[in-house]
């Protein structure tokens, strides 16, 4: 909602009508001050999703957390925090797990997820940590690459702490091939080409 009030502030902007791109700005202004205020945990140092039937933030810590740095919401210093979270807790070999749980789920450790390599990663970019970005991209790459070199095919998630091992957990079989892992290595190839020029 917060980007989609910021452009249609910009399309209003263009337009010359000024007192519906204010109102916009204002929209989305407060809905920025709205999740500092509910999702940011400053003792975890980290933006946690809240629970609105009990009117408080959940207790866990995922990468859906870095959602906040990529729009552009958190502040310098919370995005140095949620940094240091995810060079502290969350890298592993393989890149970021996508919760700190294990609990045999497909979306909690020891698996990471493609999508969100690439929120963390874009939003570690935005704030300005590119070191820490690369890390994360070339050891997400390298998981691919040999897991690929071995198997034939892309996943559709990793095993990004154990990376002699294939991903698992969930309702179903880890899916062969997979449009946002392909993608995302193919973007994160791009980057990483960007910065060698």
């Amino acid at each position: 909602m917060f980007v989609m009030e910021k452009e249609l502030e910009e399309g209003y902007r263009e337009r010359g009508e000024t007192e519906s791109a204010l109102e916009l700005e204002a929209r989305a202004e407060s809905r920025k001050n709205l999740i500092n205020s509910m999702m940011w945990d400053p003792q975890a140092g980290f933006y946690k999703d809240f629970n609105f039937v009990s009117n408080s933030r959940c207790g866990e810590i995922t990468l859906a957390g870095v959602y906040p740095l990529y729009f552009g919401i958190a502040s310098r210093a919370q995005a140095e925090k949620v940094k240091d979270r995810l060079m502290e807790d969350f890298l592993k070999a393989g890149g970021l797990v996508s919760t700190l749980r294990i609990t045999g789920q497909q979306w909690d450790a020891p698996n990471g997820w493609a999508p969100l390599q690439w929120m963390s990663v874009q939003g570690l970019w935005k704030s300005g940590y590119t070191s820490e970005a690369r890390d994360i991209m070339e050891r997400w790459l390298a998981l691919n690459r040999r897991v690929y070199r071995e198997e034939g095919k892309m996943m559709e998630k990793y095993n990004v702490v154990d990376t002699t091992l294939l991903s698992g957990g969930g309702e179903y079989p880890t899916q062969d091939g997979f449009g946002w892992t392909n993608g995302v290595a193919l973007g994160f190839r791009d980057l990483l080409l960007e910065m060698e020029d």
